[in-house]
């Protein structure tokens, strides 16, 4: 077994990437195995916003030069109203923020393989002791961590994850310019990360502009293909379809076109219960697990986190005496669900009421938002049971009802029931 290393790790997005920082840091044999070819890295992958806050840029020591434009406000819009919160956050170059932390990585000692696809874990009596790649490749390694995303093809072959279609979401992005940032008949959204609720232009789901300086912006939607999208959706319409309607009905849009050279940036997630996330001598991290905030879609810090918590974990398995067991790194899970997703079950109820909510109830939600303390909404998405019921109204109580009885396993069709494998329960 020449080619070993201490850990392998299966993706170099911001979850791999990280996990990889922290390890090398710690002086560990890291090698990231990485789909794409180094010379176009990541222009496949290139599929998030990144939109973040000063949390994640301090915690993880973000560099500016790859912040595109900070941020001074976040606004939520429904179709006849808005809300405007004080919040500075920072719209990131998202291909450029990918490359720094390979190159960072590097820099403590992780080793890349690019255009190396990581095809299925191998498994020696009931261990996980490596990876098999391309047609007949083998690395070996102590510990072996999944961060490909949706596709998990180590995860689910262990049985570890399972991805839902009822869960999964899509989403479609472009750069744009002449966006009018400050349109005198829309709310304001210079210096803004901006989140539209409607379903009319995102059935299922939200719609953004990320202010990028100037008249630049990053402009685009996402939905959950569900049955709850489907409610809503109109017949023979694509995601790109919906985008094109809201380029031409919002006069912020109107003359907005796409940035020389630019490419659309097409992205996936799930949004479910992660169930577990590890087991003999194996991880899964980032959206893999999924680790994505269920209600504002914000993936890249909880992606760092989980990556983060993994290289705890695996620092532990690995000081002293080697132990790699189920046991050992079940750390992972619990700083998981302490550092990446607290209070997982009450965001998840958020989440399936906002998005079963329709068009005025989305207004109501901008009124309550203005006439609120500033901090509800936030403490509200942090899973505050007193903040989300200072938001509920006597109208919601039937999708109470129904978010109750399909986690009790008596609906069908919801977005947020564990997966049914043995390993996730």
């Amino acid at each position: 077994m020449d080619d070993r290393y201490d850990v392998v790790i299966a993706g170099a997005g911001p979850a791999g990437g990280q996990c990889a920082r922290d390890l090398a840091a710690r002086g560990y044999d890291v090698l990231v195995l990485e789909t794409e070819s180094e010379d176009v890295f990541p222009r496949t992958s290139n599929k998030s916003t990144a939109g973040t806050f000063p949390r994640m840029m301090t915690a993880f020591g973000v560099p500016d030069d790859v912040v595109m434009h900070y941020t001074t406000n976040v606004v939520l819009e429904s179709p006849n109203n808005h809300y405007t919160a004080e919040q500075p956050g920072a719209v990131l170059d998202f291909g450029a923020f990918k490359r720094w932390l390979v190159e960072d990585s590097r820099e403590h000692g992780a080793e890349y393989r690019f255009d190396t696809r990581a095809r299925a874990p191998i498994v020696e009596n009931g261990d996980v002791i490596g990876v098999e790649f391309g047609k007949e490749g083998q690395i070996f390694a102590d510990i072996v961590i999944d961060a490909t995303g949706p596709a998990a093809p180590l995860a689910k072959q262990l049985g570890l994850v399972d991805l839902r279609r009822e869960n999964h979401a899509i989403g479609i992005e472009w750069e744009y310019e002449d966006v009018h940032v400050s349109h005198p008949d829309m709310p304001d959204v210079a210096d803004a990360m901006m989140l539209r609720l409607d379903h009319d232009l995102a059935p299922g789901g939200y719609a953004w502009i990320f202010h990028t300086g100037a008249d630049t912006a990053k402009v685009g939607l996402c939905y959950i293909q569900n049955n709850r999208h489907l409610e809503f959706a109109e017949d023979g319409f694509s995601i790109d379809d919906y985008l094109e309607r809201w380029l031409g009905r919002d006069p912020r849009l109107v003359d907005a076109s796409i940035i020389e050279g630019k490419h659309a940036h097409r992205g996936s997630a799930h949004i479910q219960h992660p169930g577990r996330m590890s087991t003999d001598s194996f991880m899964a991290i980032g959206d893999t697990v999924p680790s994505i905030d269920p209600v504002w879609g914000e993936g890249i810090h909880n992606c760092m986190e989980s990556g983060r918590a993994a290289a705890i974990a695996a620092d532990q398995a690995l000081t002293g005496i080697v132990d790699t067991s189920a046991s050992k790194l079940a750390l992972y899970d619990q700083l998981w669900h302490q550092r990446v997703a607290p209070n997982m079950e009450n965001r998840l109820m958020l989440a399936e009421l906002l998005y079963l909510a329709d068009n005025d109830r989305f207004d109501r939600l901008m009124a309550d938002l203005n006439r609120l303390p500033d901090d509800t909404l936030a403490k509200a998405n942090a899973g505050n049971k007193r903040a989300i019921m200072k938001l509920l109204h006597a109208e919601d109580l039937p999708q109470l009802v129904k978010f109750a009885k399909e986690r009790l396993g008596f609906g069908t069709g919801s977005r947020f029931v564990q997966g049914g494998s043995p390993a996730s329960g």
